[in-house]
Order: C-alpha cells, then structure tokens, then sequence
C-alpha cells in the first residue's frame, strides 16, 4: 500500500525513494510485525482469556501437562494478523508471488479457525472433520500449483550463449551488461523447473517424469506438477500441525525455516546474486522478502507469549497456515525439494506418527498385541516419555532446526 502510495506520486516525499527497495520494506516489515505481535498479542491473549477461550488437555500421563488446563488457544491469530498487516502495508499488491501467499495466509488460516472454533465454542473435541481439513489443504494446493505452472508472470531466467540470442524470440531476451562492457544474455522460460539440492547441473523439469510415457503425454505434466505441490502443501502443513504440542517448539522452528526461506527467496529474486551463486534467477520473487520478513517478525513476537511458560497456544489456526506458507514459499521459489532438509524437524515429527502407527497397527495384527517404536509420539513426546524437560527439547530441536536452515542455505554453492 505505502509502496504503491509513494510510486504513483513520484516519491516527490524526501526520503520516500526508500520504499523502492525491498531490503527497506522487507525491514520495516520485520519491524511493524514485531510492534503488532507485541503491541497487541497481549490485548488478544485477555480477549481469549475473557472469551473461556482455553486449551483443553488430555491426561497422557506427560510432566507439566495438566498445567496447561485452560490455556489461552486460537494464538494463532496473532501471528496472521501480524503478518497480513505488514504485507499490505509494504509489499506490492499487484505481485503475483505476494498474492498468492496472501490466499494461501487467509485460507489455511481459516481452516484452522474452523477447527479451533468447533472444539471451544462447541467443545467437539475432534474439531473440524478430517476430510474437510484435506479440502482445504488440497484446495490450496489446486491454486498454488495451477497458478505457477500456468501464470505467464510467473517466469525463470537463465545466461545463454550469445550465438543462440539471435536464433530466439527478442520478446523473451534480455541483457545485462557488467562493468567491463561484457554483455550476458539472459532467457525468459515459462516452465515447470525445480532445483535439485546438491547437484551440478541442478535443475529439475517435472515433465522429464512422463518421459517413458512419450512426448505425447508431457502435456499432462500439468497434473503432475499440480498433485507435487498438494502433496508438499498438505505434507508440510501437517507437520507443522502435529510440531505445534510443546511451548515454542512450532513457533521457534518455523522462525528458523522462515528465516532460511527468506535468504533464499532473496538470492533468487536479485539478478546479481542469482548469477554470482549460479542458481535459477526468478523475476519478482524477490518481493517474497517483505512477506517472510513480516512472517519472521510475527513468529518471533508470538514467541513472547508462547516461550515456556507459555502464555497462549496457537492453535490449529497458526499452524496448518505456518506450515502451509512455508511449503508454498518454498514451491514459488523452487526448492520444494530442499523441503526434507530446511523442514527436517517437521519430517521426522510426521514419519514418527507414522510409523508409529503403522508398527502398531503391523504387530497387533500379526502378534495379537500391538508394540510400539517410541514411548510416545509425536517424536518431542517420546523425550518427554525419557524424562527430559520440555524447555530442553525445545531448544534442542531448535539447534537441530538451525543446523538444517544453514545446510540449506549451503546448498546454493554446495553442489
């Protein structure tokens, strides 16, 4: 809003012209989120309170549980609000990329609400039923996906050799000319490319997927793509659903992944570095970094109220979106499939679940007894289950969290 505000006058303000760049606005983003998380998270937190909008917890036989009883939720508002407000406020609004971040905020986090909305107000301890939860999240993985593989602004560009640029449409070329007076030659492609974490060569197409198929059936490469990204956003979402069970676990390791999200969406929206670190240049998904700066803002406010003691829970409501933009990030910057290393931590949450119940499920029918890989799942209840605090584990896992952004982020020379 205030960017378009000062580029329709001319930035004629002093000091204005600021708001041009998006290491400013990705700033100041950062900053109004922070305020906002802070500022208003408590008001909020005495509105639950008010409203008997608490956590009910079950007996599982876990050390400081029941202390939890009554616990503030639906915190997750706080965050959504604190990352929407910034966004509108600093990042361009015709961006193909921050729209569709928008869409995905509101979307997933109403989905949340629903489900948090039934088990307070209707103290349906079950929530929003399953199947409507997976709608949601497939819906968002129909518009996210379509969107990319078939907006024409959505676009990679890559160096060519200067013999082919006159064999190519002059519409899709464009130059960049250094220094030294060396001109590079620079391709617009409208296909559906990933990057492959480290290996030369890095670049993935997913219709190299039907290639056994015939060249025929890459026109439905579409539907492939399109099934990937639900897969990734329904995925990730859930991990981060089933993540959120101790004080500041979700939270902090979202802040972390969001954080390794933002450099990379930032390398891959600015030409010089795209070209410098040799990975895939995406134009305009530089903007990305006002969303995740406001996004990186509200989590680390939040984490105010949710750190150890925690204050208020964020529910269902911050969750399912938290996982859904960070899956949706890192599709529309292609490197969903650095998504098991930067979201490790939500992986292994997810397959302990997994294979818990499955192992489980495996030895009753076949021992008449089920048996059970850990104590307890998700994975941060099996160290509960040991006897370690829970302040320990979170901030264990947000070591392990750290480790995981820094080898992604090592990715982009590391090859």
């Amino acid at each position: 809003m205030l960017y378009h505000l000062f580029d329709s006058i001319g930035y004629s303000v002093p000091g204005s012209g600021v708001f041009g760049y998006i290491s400013f606005r990705a700033a100041m983003a950062v900053f109004v989120s922070l305020l906002i998380s802070l500022w208003f998270g408590g008001g909020i937190i005495r509105l639950l309170r008010r409203m008997q909008v608490g956590e009910t917890v079950r007996d599982l036989g876990l050390e400081g549980q029941l202390s939890k009883q009554g616990t503030p939720t639906m915190g997750g508002l706080i965050i959504l609000s604190a990352t929407i407000i910034p966004t509108l406020l600093f990042a361009k609004l015709n961006n193909i990329y921050i729209l569709l971040l928008l869409v995905s905020t509101v979307w997933l986090g109403l989905i949340g609400f629903l489900d948090d909305y039934i088990k307070v107000f209707r103290k349906d301890k079950r929530g929003l039923a399953g199947k409507f939860k997976v709608v949601g999240q497939v819906s968002v993985g129909i518009i996210i996906g379509a969107t990319v593989y078939f907006h024409p602004e959505i676009r990679t560009r890559v160096e060519i050799p200067e013999v082919l640029a006159d064999q190519l449409d002059p519409a899709s070329l464009h130059t960049i000319t250094e220094e030294d007076g060396t001109v590079h030659w620079m391709l617009d492609r409208k296909s559906p490319n990933t990057t492959i974490p480290f290996v030369k060569g890095n670049e993935f197409n997913y219709s190299s997927l039907l290639k056994p198929f015939g060249n025929e059936a890459r026109r439905y490469t579409w539907v492939v793509y399109i099934l990937v990204v639900i897969f990734i956003i329904t995925a990730v979402s859930n991990g981060a659903n089933i993540t959120d069970g101790l004080d500041g676990l979700a939270t902090g390791t979202s802040a972390i992944m969001v954080l390794g999200l933002g450099i990379l969406a930032y390398v891959s929206g600015n030409i010089i570095f795209s070209q410098y670190l040799d990975i895939m240049y995406i134009p305009g998904s530089g903007e990305l970094s006002v969303f995740i700066g406001a996004l990186l803002g509200a989590c680390i406010g939040f984490l105010w109220y949710n750190a150890y003691p925690a204050q208020v829970f964020m529910g269902d409501t911050g969750s399912l979106a938290l996982g859904g933009i960070i899956a949706t990030v890192a599709i529309l910057v292609r490197k969903e499939l650095l998504i098991p290393v930067l979201c490790g931590i939500f992986l292994v949450e997810n397959l302990s679940v997994v294979l818990q119940v499955s192992w489980f499920k495996w030895t009753k029918r076949k021992y008449g007894e089920g048996r059970r890989i850990f104590l307890m799942s998700p994975l941060h209840h099996h160290f509960q289950k040991k006897g370690i605090h829970e302040s320990k584990i979170v901030s264990r896992f947000w070591i392990v969290g750290i480790m995981l952004a820094v080898l992604s982020i090592v990715t982009l020379k590391l090859r």
